[in-house]
């Protein structure tokens, strides 16, 4: 039978030297409560690095080239604090996003020793993951990219360089709908800021002199408004205003789509209770759901409150998974028919307790 790409890769990874539970090295001693989390993948990185710098440069043309310029005190002071507080709380959910673990398992737990201990009886088989040499709990899918299996993997996000997973969905669900909010708010002020001031500064800019005799207009009264007047509508001259103008108004854009999609998927798989890959994937075995509702709570901390849109709160904090949890029932023979190679059916026990996923 010809084997789809998928199937070779894993039959690559079920080689014997990857399956032995006596080549797993011991597991780490875990760190202490609150370690920080970060992946030191390069385009990860680089991409969190264009995040920031996105949000900053809407933050230097929202002050300085509309806010700060303009004799409206009232406008620019409820405008500069709604940005600004959207803005923050959008960049504090990007770090609680990246800097949290996504629920990554033990890595190297899948010893000998270990699994000899649940003492796993007929019909019970563990998951092991060939590449990081971890059992895998339920719902849990190994990320290339971290090289940790994470429990209720969405996806990986190289703009928040971190998986999306059981323990930082609820802050990039926050990262995605403050971004959503601040484009949609930036594009509303840059579509104020030029009918106003196509109105009052930018059409006696472009007069030539026999224009401006006509009107009346002197060379020095044209210049007026790029210096302070009670009409000034920005620090800069018209032309270095409408390219900045342009380029927030193509990234508040493009930003305000993306944000907006993803918000929506991701409030979608919560209230479904179906992650990405699992939506991806669509296994055949029924799988208990928790309810809408139920898993709204669980990922976002609880009943509902203000709390729910605070990126510094932390979301329900799952119970910690005991042995027994490790240890699924096997209903049928095609649950783990095509977990083993053949020739390693005969060797011991472990082979077939221990099934690759």
């Amino acid at each position: 039978m010809m084997l789809i790409p998928t199937h070779h890769f894993r039959d690559i990874e079920r080689k014997p030297e990857y399956l032995q539970p006596e080549k797993c090295v011991p597991p780490p001693y875990p760190g202490p409560v609150g370690t920080m989390w970060f992946i030191r993948d390069g385009c990860g990185i680089a991409c969190a690095i264009v995040t920031w710098f996105l949000v900053l440069y809407a933050e230097f043309v929202v002050l300085f080239v509309m806010l700060i310029p303009s004799r409206d005190y009232v406008y620019s002071i409820i405008n500069g604090i709604v940005f600004n507080l959207l803005a923050f709380l959008a960049l504090a959910s990007h770090c609680r996003a990246m800097l949290t673990d996504p629920g990554a398992v033990p890595k190297g737990n899948a010893t000998k020793e270990f699994i000899e201990s649940l003492q796993l009886k007929p019909g019970q088989v563990v998951y092991k993951c060939p590449k990081c040499c971890s059992i895998k709990p339920d719902r849990a899918h190994h990320c290339s990219v971290c090289k940790r299996c994470i429990r209720k993997m969405d996806h990986h996000c190289p703009w928040v360089n971190n998986c999306v997973g059981e323990n930082n969905q609820k802050y990039f669900v926050l990262f995605t709908m403050y971004i959503a909010l601040i484009s949609l708010h930036a594009l509303i002020m840059v579509g104020f800021h030029f009918l106003h001031c196509f109105e009052e500064d930018w059409t006696t800019y472009g007069l030539n002199r026999e224009e401006m005799a006509e009107a009346g207009i002197s060379l020095h009264e044209k210049m007026q408004p790029l210096n302070v007047s009670s009409t000034e509508c920005s620090s800069f001259s018209p032309p270095t205003t409408v390219i900045l103008l342009i380029l927030l108004c193509f990234e508040g854009l493009l930003f305000l789509i993306f944000t907006s999609v993803m918000f929506g998927t991701q409030v979608h798989s919560i209230c479904t209770d179906e992650t990405g890959i699992e939506r991806l994937k669509r296994k055949n075995q029924p799988r208990e759901c928790t309810g809408s509702w139920q898993s709204v709570k669980e990922t976002f901390g609880g009943d509902f409150s203000l709390n729910w849109f605070n990126p510094f709160s932390r979301p329900c904090q799952p119970e910690i998974p005991s042995d027994k949890d490790m240890v699924r029932q096997v209903t049928s023979l095609s649950d783990t028919e095509t977990t083993e190679d053949p020739s390693e059916e005969t060797k011991d026990e472990d082979s077939v307790e221990v099934t690759d996923e």
